[in-house]
């Protein structure tokens, strides 16, 4: 071939060469928003989700074939999105409700997210899921237990953690298991702060012990901002009740703590649900005085060498400190949720939304102690459970039920005996 039609070949030839040369280009990202409180009374609580949320994203980014059948840990990317990476983009709502409201929305309007999550504070869920409804856009509610957040007839929402109502179920089941190994449980005492968590799960906790005959013998509801509890101590102290139930934030449950211990007031037990009592500040400021405080927990690490060990590690490795059951139960939710992305294909809302209350997960590719991931017609996961552990020395074991037990229950706690 000459002439002209020699140049073009030459010209198309060069032409697909560097076409060739040319890279693919990189797979798109998906945009998850994330609001939790990074500053303000709860934020090492926020701050220890965040970096949860942030080790849970590298899992789904890049191959973990060692972590078992924990989904898209095998491989890098969403598979059904071409390899697309996890883009988290976080804010700070500070545990303001309206602030949580104005961010879900600037999230949505201006950082253009493709799905939700959050938001720690029930108070703060509920007022950030109500905006992802009205926008469309799926929201994913990794601890918040208040129950009103799912209960509002809202197709948009789902929740992956435990509720207000089985936590309540597991205390009574917990009360019966105690009564036939000869424990005494007179009377319950229900400590909560006074918005919609605690709220919810002291209503919760007052209806299941109405119904399992077990007395409340006060129920006393405070701000969570206090900053004297000693007159509901005192009243716990004239009450004297076999068990206290808290419903607590971080910086008040430390308070309650430490009150109880300047008023020499002590019960049989003291039942943290969770929140504040899981905080990572929690032990070391109190670990000494509270010996034997239970805590209501669906995490545990595991064996070593076991897929939960593992996650732990690269979470100790970025903190310098173990999972918590918040943030467990938030990184649970995060994988649910990107299982969800995955299959639904696309970043489109509405196939997001059809993925996610299509969720079926199976006990093995879970990294918590619930009994599956499946979502009813409100959102909860109708599969969710908990366990109780309990302080010995400076962390919490694993105590109740007894077919997970790992350590032995005390009952009386020691307190700072």
């Amino acid at each position: 071939m000459t002439g002209p039609a020699a140049r073009l070949a030459a010209i198309a030839t060069a032409c697909l060469a560097v076409m060739g040369a040319v890279p693919a280009l990189a797979a798109d990202t998906v945009k998850i928003g994330i609001l939790w409180p990074l500053t303000g009374n709860a934020a090492a609580a926020g701050q220890a989700s965040k970096a949860a949320a942030e080790v849970a994203a590298d899992i789904v980014n890049d191959a973990h074939p060692d972590l078992g059948n924990l989904p898209l840990a095998k491989t890098a990317g969403l598979p059904n999105m071409g390899g697309a990476r996890l883009e988290l983009v976080f804010v700070d709502h500070q545990g303001s409700p309206s602030v949580a409201q104005q961010q879900a929305l600037r999230l949505i309007t201006q950082e253009k997210v493709d799905v939700l999550f959050g938001a720690y504070q029930s108070s703060c869920s509920f007022t950030a899921t109500a905006v992802a409804e009205r926008q469309g856009i799926p929201f994913m509610v990794g601890e918040s237990a208040a129950a009103n957040i799912t209960g509002r007839g809202f197709k948009w929402v789902f929740r992956g953690t435990p509720i207000a109502s089985d936590y309540a179920a597991t205390y009574m089941r917990f009360f019966d298991d105690m009564k036939k190994r000869g424990k005494t449980i007179g009377s319950i005492a229900v400590v909560n702060e006074n918005t919609d968590y605690g709220t919810s799960v002291a209503d919760a906790i007052e209806a299941a012990a109405k119904k399992n005959g077990i007395p409340v013998a006060i129920r006393i509801p405070y701000s969570a901002s206090s900053t004297d509890v000693s007159a509901q101590v005192l009243q716990l102290k004239e009450k004297q009740p076999d068990v206290v139930i808290f419903i607590s934030y971080t910086a008040d449950a430390i308070l309650y703590i430490k009150t109880m211990r300047n008023l020499e007031y002590m019960p049989p037990m003291v039942i943290g649900d969770d929140t504040g009592f899981s905080d990572p500040s929690f032990i070391p400021a109190v670990a000494d005085i509270a010996q034997g405080v239970m805590n209501r927990s669906a995490w545990d690490i595991g064996k070593p060498g076991s897929a939960t060990y593992l996650i732990n590690e690269m979470y100790k490795k970025k903190t310098s400190r173990d999972l918590d059951d918040t943030s467990a139960r938030n990184m649970q939710s995060f994988f649910a949720l990107a299982d969800a992305l995955n299959r639904a294909g696309a970043k489109d809302p509405e196939k997001i939304r059809v993925a996610l209350s299509q969720t079926d997960l199976k006990p093995d590719q879970l990294m918590m102690g619930y009994e599956g991931v499946k979502f009813d017609s409100t959102g909860q996961n109708v599969l969710a459970a908990t366990y109780l552990i309990q302080l010995h020395g400076k962390k919490y074991d694993l105590v109740w039920p007894d077919r997970a037990a790992e350590a032995q229950l005390q009952w009386p706690m020691k307190g700072w005996k």
